[in-house]
């Protein structure tokens, strides 16, 4: 039992120990790929971020070229008075203001500026070079949420003047933003940002969202750029924690199932060594019962071959000895052949109207020798006028013979041993009681289990098959009835087999 509980653990072990090698790499493996996922997610947000930035300098560029292009040709008319450049603005929805200077800085549209217009252009005209002046081009200037684009045109003489566009920002979200930033398609959040971090439009789109990445505009809108935000709960960082809670959630029930494997391979490994020594020791006991009756018959034989009794009552004596001892032999070859075919499912029972009180004084008279031999009282009580029940007089005969040999077996200082048949109840009572060691209530049921035997001291010290009970209870349950067992330790046992009687009989 040591070698084999020491291979068990060795066994146990070379599956646990991997298995939990596994698991550590695997959690390696996944904290691993969630530093990896995080800074991939980034180097995507940056890309994304820039490509946004790139369309919306490139939608920005066509709508600016256009409307240059627009103002270009009506400054070079020298049309500078109101109702031309008016109407530009009113035609051109991103323009939200427009002012014209000279070369000297003097504004020539509109006629007249508006309140806090000198400050605007206090900060514009500083903002325009000399060389802008002298080269030409255009110039992007943003201050907070208005985004302004200066241009150097030429006028009808040839003398530069400086347009200044402010672009309307609900026009210039809608138009440009939005159209380029929602084309994205990404789970991610994308919006522009100005120089102090603000959204630039809805705010609420960002709330509670992480900052991942913001990339810079190349030339337009130059304080302003493109902000990449993570939603709550989009997290690569999260997803993978995420896939190690699965990991380890799988983990959890493949080691509770590893385990719960090893519990019931224990468990079945402990049932088959203790059924391969219960088998080891049904040879060995069934070796010796059989030892027992032979030993007396050829005892008893040779006394007679020697002729060695002379008066005839004894030999007749020793001949009856011969006959009971064999019909003892050949029971112990019954029960273990009849377990046998109890083993395979080859056991089958004929049923046929068999008189009890005949059956129950045989079985008692075949054990006449040992009971005699061992001092004990026997008391047979067969109720008197019972009926012919439907029975296998063979097995049920054989099942009443365990019985009587179990007490016989198990009885100590008072040997007194009683037989009894009874009607009650409808069924047919074949009880077997004796004064003998008794069964605790706790090993009652497990009595009738196959190799079984009782585990205190009185018990073990007795030979046995280990399978008359067991062929006791199958007989009764063949009968469609079951066996009872009353008994307390020191107390003695008294067995009952209740076989139901069929309609006829009652």
């Amino acid at each position: 039992m040591q070698w084999l509980s020491t291979r068990f653990w060795v066994f146990a072990l070379a599956i646990v120990i991997p298995a939990l090698i596994v698991a550590m790499l695997g959690y390696l493996s996944l904290r691993q790929w969630e530093r990896s996922a995080e800074l991939l997610f980034r180097e995507q947000a940056r890309d994304v971020a820039a490509m946004a930035a790139d369309k919306i300098e490139m939608l920005l560029r066509q709508s600016d070229d256009d409307l240059l292009a627009r103002l270009g040709a009506i400054v070079a008319r020298g049309e500078l008075d109101g109702p031309a450049l008016d109407a530009f603005v009113r035609e051109t929805p991103i323009v939200r203001r427009l002012y014209v200077f000279d070369r000297g800085g003097r504004l020539l549209h509109p006629a007249a500026p508006a309140e806090g217009d000198a400050a605007v252009f206090a900060a514009l005209l500083g903002e325009v070079s000399r060389g802008l002046w002298e080269r030409g081009g255009r110039r992007d200037v943003v201050a907070g949420p208005l985004s302004t684009l200066a241009a150097v045109l030429q006028g009808r003489d040839g003398a530069p003047m400086l347009a200044v566009v402010v672009r309307d920002p609900a026009t210039l979200q809608r138009e440009v933003l939005d159209r380029t930033l929602k084309a994205l398609d990404s789970p991610i959040v994308c919006v522009i940002v100005d120089d102090a971090g603000r959204p630039i439009g809805d705010a609420g789109a960002v709330s509670g969202a992480r900052l991942v990445v913001t990339v810079p505009f190349r030339q337009a809108l130059p304080t302003w750029r493109v902000a990449l935000y993570q939603p709550p709960g989009a997290s690569p960082r999260q997803s993978v924690r995420r896939q190690i809670m699965l990991f380890t959630g799988a983990f959890g029930v493949l080691l509770v199932v590893i385990v719960a494997g090893l519990v019931v391979t224990y468990r079945l490994v402990r049932r088959e060594s203790e059924m391969t020594r219960l088998k080891a020791d049904f040879v060995a006991n069934v070796s010796h019962d059989l030892k027992t009756p032979l030993s007396v018959i050829r005892m008893f034989g040779e006394t007679l071959e020697m002729d060695r009794v002379r008066d005839e009552p004894t030999r007749r004596e020793y001949y009856r000895v011969i006959t009971r001892e064999s019909e003892r032999l050949s029971r112990l070859i019954d029960n273990v052949l009849d377990f046998s075919r109890i083993e395979s499912g080859r056991r089958r029972y004929e049923r046929a109207p068999t008189a009890v009180e005949p059956l129950v004084r045989e079985v008692v008279d075949a054990f006449a020798y040992p009971l005699t031999g061992g001092g004990f009282k026997v008391e047979v009580h067969v109720a008197p006028d019972l009926p012919e029940v439907a029975l296998d007089a063979e097995a049920v005969g054989q099942a009443l013979a365990n019985l009587l040999d179990n007490a016989i077996k198990y009885s100590a200082d008072r040997r007194t041993v009683r037989v009894e048949a009874t009607i009650s109840e409808g069924a047919l009572n074949l009880s077997v009681a004796d004064e003998g060691v008794g069964i605790p209530r706790g090993e009652q049921e497990r009595i009738f289990e196959k190799f079984y035997r009782v585990g205190h001291s009185e018990t073990q010290g007795r030979r046995g098959s280990g399978v008359g009970l067991a062929l006791v209870r199958h007989v009764a349950e063949a009968h469609g009835g079951r066996v009872i067992v009353e008994s307390a330790p020191g107390q003695g046992s008294r067995f009952t087999i209740r076989v139901p009687l069929s309609k006829e009989t009652t």
